[in-house]
């Protein structure tokens, strides 16, 4: 529909024109059950909005994607549905000073995770609803006009059948039939929603004693499928979301201001969570079906805490447009880890922010499509691509170093004055720089200009002069920037010298100084005179963003004692900078793969591992020169198996080793080994093969040729669930076969009968990087069909198409020749589409000279 991508430019001037007094909102669900799913399925809607005109006799129109309106009125004067309704925007004219208008809609439940997303429960046919809006959904499901800015309260009533419970933004209470919730304060619409079905619900509260002496009690409530109940620690979330509470209600001086705290864990969902007040939704994956690692429960409290952290940064005080989206995305990503570290049991989480949460914003900041923290977001598409890895992990790294220039104290006192001054309105970048400025005395212009409105990502390389002692006469820190984006930047950073000590040859820091990199050249001054260092890290402690660089005698310490470092932190630290080398192929990715052969055993810290591992595998897929696949796969491969085998019985490094060994086993007896793990018939002491990892291993079986159909409809019926049914999926179509290749590709590009879950499902299995032959016929069918799928899909599912099936594995001049003549041609094209297309074209010439420098290597 030609308004459904709203424009900044229409939001500023419909901003200027109107405000937004209140919404009623009204729906009926009980169309959700029953019946058959021959026909879409609708549900009726009906909003009546309250709001003034600053233009008496001006126009000015609602958002709404419904299939059909029913009626609509206008200051009592009803409207032609036909006339004034596109698709996606209802035209309002001769608008009085007060108004009001009254849509009556029918609108269409989703199956891609977008508006009012049903699904059905394979297990017992229940069904479920949940509701997903950001950036711009809510119209999906009640007419409004779709823009952070324009902030109301909102009462909500709906009809659902008898047997089920419904949860929004406030207290429901049912009252003849109908569920009726509590006005919320102002609020953007899309942080508005609904959570309906029979699901399991746990409740308990949280109080706390104010520092004005009112008690403060928050009703919470967790909540999942029936099906997840028996695996549902309840207990577990509320202990880190009332730790969480206690965190932030300690710092920010702003109590809680949404009244309770539902968590609903919900199916087939696209986030990982969203910070809708009082009513957080989450991915239902982080009910843990299996046996995981610590690290998935500590991935699972940072974001209750990101999004907890929301409730302020983003619910309470909200950006104007999607250009500030970092005003909220950033600062949760920041909190997120921030109060995991001082308030739970994972003390370790900013070793997994270093060397996981960091890596996601380096690749972003060296993509073409690098933008600044602070973006420019022309329309509604661009804001959906814009929650990427410079908006939360960049953004978040920039704040890192913020509380290190500004001050902890100066950047809290910051947030409180920011809360109280803007609280339930909305805010751009000079909001909060202005209250930074007042609490530490810095000049946040100039910070700000350097860190949240350039893009690109800066490297740090240590230079050491020796006098004729051995000692440093002169420590450097050369700064670099890219020629497509050169600013340097003002780093605060810690320099620590390393070197080995004690009987067991420990590589310890023993001199650590702080200095403000600033320039090309900056002299530490302070480490004049130390002994000489094995080992220099440059950003120790990990206080700014930047790809750590290293002199060569680093370089060569590591590679034969990275393993011999005791500070977790800084050696996550080191393994990120060596795995930025080898994707900017500086370092053979083979070197890479032995380095984790020789020293991820090693490692203590199991998120660290299990990145590691992903980072192993990439190298293995995309960076190593072709004719070194087999080999380096069979090294991992014998790798894999040898830690599995030496690893503690039943421990987390067990059941990682276990995994990666699934991941990269190819060869006959390593495939043999699997299939009789999962008969029985071999068994490794202390490693438990549930459910979750028969699955992980019935991939690989699958995907080259061991486990058919007949066998993966067997464990189907082992497993005959939501989950069972996503991994059968995604196994079939990992089958190495050229007919399951077609129709994969079929049930995803020609095809919207999938759920969001199984096109993603879907698309994995057909991906498989050993089979580079058989998906090869579709790398030219690719660029034939992206611009129908994306003007005619969701745009979820666009991305997901897009992305997924580019022929990354098709890794060679012709296909990249093919992406380059694609874009050349196709200027009319979406400019998110095309955004998509160029970063997947810049990851494969990245891939192709990481081949290139590994190639020479061999």
């Amino acid at each position: 529909m030609p308004g459904e991508n709203l424009s900044r430019d229409e939001a500023r001037e419909r901003a200027a024109l109107l405000s937004v007094e209140e919404y009623e909102v009204s729906l009926d669900l009980r169309s959700a059950v029953g019946g058959t799913d021959t026909e879409p399925r609708t549900f009726r809607s009906v909003t009546t909005i309250r709001f003034r005109s600053a233009e008496p006799g001006a126009s000015s129109f609602a958002d709404l994607i419904a299939p059909s309106v029913t009626a609509v009125s206008l200051n009592g004067r009803d409207l032609d549905p036909g006339a004034v309704f596109d698709g996606s925007r209802i035209l309002l004219e001769d608008l009085a000073e007060d108004n009001e208008l009254v849509v009556d809609a029918q609108c269409a439940y989703s199956r891609t995770g977008e508006g009012m997303h049903r699904f059905v429960d394979p297990e017992d046919g229940e069904v479920y609803l949940y509701t997903q809006y950001e950036p711009a959904d809510s119209r999906r499901v009640f007419a409004n006009f779709e823009q952070p800015d324009l902030k109301a309260p909102f009462r909500f009533e709906v009809r659902a059948p008898e047997d089920w419970v419904v949860w929004s933004n406030g207290v429901g209470e049912l009252s003849d039939g109908v569920w009726k919730f509590a006005g919320t304060k102002p609020i953007s619409t899309y942080i508005t929603a609904f959570v309906a079905g029979p699901y399991h619900y746990v409740t308990d509260s949280y109080e706390r004693v104010l520092d004005d002496g009112t008690r403060l009690e928050i009703p919470l409530g967790a909540l999942c499928r029936k099906g997840l109940a028996r695996h549902f620690d309840a207990d577990d979330v509320f202990l880190v979301t009332k730790q969480g509470l206690d965190f932030f209600h300690d710092h920010f001086d702003y109590p809680y201001p949404f009244g309770k705290y539902d968590q609903a864990f919900v199916p087939e969902y696209n986030l990982g969570a969203m910070e809708n007040p009082g009513c957080v939704t989450f991915r239902e994956e982080f009910i843990f079906r299996g046996n995981v690692t610590q690290a998935s429960y500590e991935r699972r409290a940072n974001v209750i805490l990101h999004e907890m952290a929301h409730m302020w940064f983003g619910d309470l005080v909200t950006m104007v447009w999607w250009d500030d989206l970092w005003l909220k995305e950033s600062f949760a990503d920041f909190m997120g880890t921030f109060s995991m570290v001082e308030a739970t049991r994972f003390t370790n989480g900013w070793v997994t922010f270093a060397n996981n949460r960091k890596a996601w914003a380096y690749r972003a900041d060296q993509l073409p499509s690098t933008h600044p923290v602070t973006a420019d977001i022309r329309d509604l598409e661009d804001a959906k691509l814009n929650f990427d890895g410079i908006t939360y992990a960049k953004g978040a790294s920039v704040l890192k170093q913020l509380v290190a220039y500004a001050g902890r104290d100066a950047f809290l006192e910051g947030a409180r004055r920011y809360f109280k001054r803007h609280a339930y309105g909305n805010t751009r970048l000079g909001d909060l720089l202005s209250v930074l400025e007042e609490t530490s005395g810095r000049d946040m212009a100039a910070w700000s200009r350097s860190w949240l409105q350039t893009a690109g990502v800066n490297s740090l390389t240590p230079q050491v002069l020796l006098d004729a002692d051995g000692r440093v006469s002169e420590l450097t820190v050369l700064q670099e920037a890219a020629e497509s984006h050169p600013e340097l930047r003002p780093h605060r950073v810690a320099v620590g010298l390393y070197r080995q000590e004690g009987a067991d040859g420990s590589l310890v820091r023993y001199a650590r100084a702080e200095v403000d990199v600033d320039g090309p050249r900056t002299i530490v001054g302070e480490l004049a005179g130390a002994d000489a260092p094995e080992l220099v890290l440059v950003n120790d402690d990990d206080l700014t963003y930047c790809k750590i660089r290293f002199d060569d005698g680093s370089l060569e310490t590591l590679r034969a004692h990275l393993g011999d470092l005791t500070d977790p932190l800084a050696r996550a630290l080191c393994w990120s900078a060596l795995w930025n080398l080898t994707r900017d192929a500086l370092m053979p990715a083979r070197d890479f793969v032995d380095l984790v052969l020789r020293f991820a055993g090693r490692e203590s810290d199991i998120g660290v591992l299990q990145t590691l591992h992903a980072w192993a595998n990439s190298a293995l897929t995309h960076y190593v020169a072709p004719e070194w696949r087999a080999t380096g796969g069979r090294l991992l491969a014998e790798g894999a198996l040898r830690e599995l085998r030496a690893a503690g019985p039943g421990s987390q490094h067990q059941l990682t080793w276990a995994r990666f060994f699934a991941a990269v086993a190819s060869d006959e007896d390593d495939l043999r080994l699997l299939q009789e793990l999962l008969e029985g018939s071999a068994k490794i002491d202390g490693l438990e093969v549930d459910q979750e990892l028969r699955w992980a291993f019935l991939e690989p079986l699958a995907a080259h040729g061991v486990a058919d159909e007949s066998v993966l409809a067997a464990e189907l019926a082992r497993d005959d669930t939501a989950s069972g049914k996503r991994h059968q999926v995604r196994c079939l179509a990992a089958r190495p076969s050229a007919a399951v290749k077609a129709q994969a590709w079929a049930a995803v590009v020609e095809s919207d009968s999938l759920s969001n879950a199984l096109v993603e499902a879907t698309i994995g299995g057909f991906a498989q990087a050993s089979h580079r032959e058989l998906t090869a016929p579709y790398a030219s069918k690719y660029f034939d069909v992206i611009e129908r799928v994306w003007a005619e899909r969701s745009i979820q599912i666009g991305m997901d198409v897009v992305r997924g099936l580019f022929p990354s594995l098709q890794d060679s001049g012709e296909t990249l020749a093919a992406a380059d003549a694609w874009l050349a041609s196709r200027g009319e094209a979406a400019p998110a589409l095309r955004r998509l297309v160029l970063e997947a074209r810049d990851d494969l010439g990245r891939a192709l000279r990481g081949q290139a420098c590994d190639g020479g290597a061999g």
